[in-house]
């Protein structure tokens, strides 16, 4: 979004454009420099397809096993959100907004000790330049051998690559509940 100030008609103006870049420019980067993510494992981030099977494979794991909560940090920018859509028992529909580290402390030690095992079994993605939208179709079990998941749904993730590697901005989920199947067109492989 640009501000209103250097979109109005130009009368007599307080600070020449050129400042205000500078300005957001020095405040970004130090923003960007005071929240920096681990360094990634180079094969993790390298593409698309690496950064999308690292982002399962982080979150995944028998019962009673920690997760490497760094590789998960190494994966997202900095100021990234992930973000569930959940239904109170009511049937009210809210969202929750997490940071990674909110994540972690929140989603991580129920992960850790119940075992969970997430994959995409599905995808569909629209690009533009470094921009990335993909509909990634998942589905969870407590552990690789058993028959049946006991969740699926739909995993909404934003992806940017800035010339050197994959960052993940967003993860914005709904998991399939009575009512909200996951269409077929989202099922194909």
């Amino acid at each position: 979004m640009v501000p209103a100030s250097l979109t109005a008609p130009r009368r007599r103006a307080r600070l020449p454009y050129a400042s205000v870049l500078v300005a957001w420019t020095a405040f970004s980067s130090v923003s960007a420099a005071q929240t920096t993510a681990p360094a990634p494992r180079p094969q993790d981030v390298a593409s698309m397809e690496s950064i999308i099977g690292a982002l399962y494979d982080v979150i995944s794991g028998p019962a009673g096993q920690a997760r490497d909560w760094d590789r998960m940090r190494s994966l997202f920018v900095p100021g990234a959100r992930l973000i569930p859509a959940v239904y109170r028992r009511d049937s009210t529909p809210t969202l929750l907004t997490w940071t990674v580290d909110q994540y972690i402390a929140t989603a991580g030690p129920g992960l850790e000790s119940r075992g969970f095992f997430e994959r995409e079994i599905a995808h569909r993605e629209e690009r533009y330049g470094g921009v990335v939208h993909r509909f990634s179709t998942y589905e969870s079990r407590r552990a690789t051998a058993d028959p049946a998941p006991f969740a699926r749904g739909i995993n909404s993730i934003q992806l940017w690559n800035d010339g050197r590697r994959w960052w993940i901005v967003t993860v914005y989920w709904e998991g399939e509940r009575p009512g909200n199947p996951i269409p077929e067109n989202y099922l194909k492989p």
